[in-house]
């Protein structure tokens, strides 16, 4: 029996490290720092067990890549162009799909039953993380080097993202304003899930609730709520 036992043990620590390796690309150096990354609050507490401090670091780290990234690619473009380039490209929206293409979903440890975590974008977060793990584990140079080989390169198109409205609140506004309708967002309800405040903005149109969208804080429920109207209206 205690054979048995030690060998599940076993072989679920090589399955993570197995599913972790295919997904970074390397062997850790230090596995335990890597499962804390991939650690939301709702099954892990204490600061120094889950993600939010890594997903800090993680945040800043790819920030700084970014921006070097479009610095360079974009020579002769204005600060304006290459604020809202970066804005685009390290939003949670763009970071949440790249986070479940990778298969970060399937190794990420969060509380499953929590209906409130399936509307957030907490794999984008969990990315972040990752990439503050990364960042302690390589150092700066190697970080940036895989950021670039591991998620900028495959999951980011400069031509597509130059495209891309992630300000819907001011396309439902630009809308709302050339039709003479009154655009409103407004909080529908506020309340603690596991420990943090989840808000429901609704965008209202002439009196009716068009769409509405839950979120940690209320821009980003009303972004979510404006995105839903959008495309509910098919701007």
């Amino acid at each position: 029996m205690a054979h048995s036992f030690l060998r599940k043990i076993f072989s679920s620590k090589d399955s993570f490290e197995k599913q972790l390796h295919n997904i970074i690309g390397f062997t850790p150096g230090n596995t335990e720092l890597y499962k804390t990354s991939l650690s939301h609050r709702s099954v892990k507490e204490g600061s120094n067990e889950n993600n939010e401090r890594l997903e800090f670091l993680g945040d800043a780290v790819l920030s700084a890549v970014v921006a070097d990234f479009l610095f360079k690619k974009y020579p002769y473009k204005g600060e304006g162009f290459l604020t809202e380039m970066r804005s685009k490209m390290v939003n949670r929206a763009t970071l949440n799909d790249i986070a479940v293409k990778m298969g970060l979903k399937k190794i990420t440890l969060y509380n499953k039953q929590d209906n409130s975590l399936k509307i957030s974008q907490i794999f984008g977060n969990t990315l972040e993380a990752l990439i503050g793990a990364v960042y302690i584990d390589l150092g700066y140079k190697k970080t940036k080097k895989w950021i670039m080989k591991t998620i900028i390169m495959p999951h980011m198109f400069m031509d597509d993202l130059e495209q891309l409205e992630i300000n819907h609140k001011n396309k439902l506004y630009g809308w709302a304003n050339k039709n003479g309708k009154a655009l409103e967002f407004e909080t529908l309800d506020e309340r603690f899930e596991n420990g943090r405040r989840l808000f429901t903005v609704a965008a209202v149109v002439d009196g009716e609730n068009l769409a509405e969208g839950k979120a940690f804080n209320k821009k980003d429920a009303s972004q979510i709520a404006a995105q839903l109207a959008v495309e509910k209206l098919g701007l």
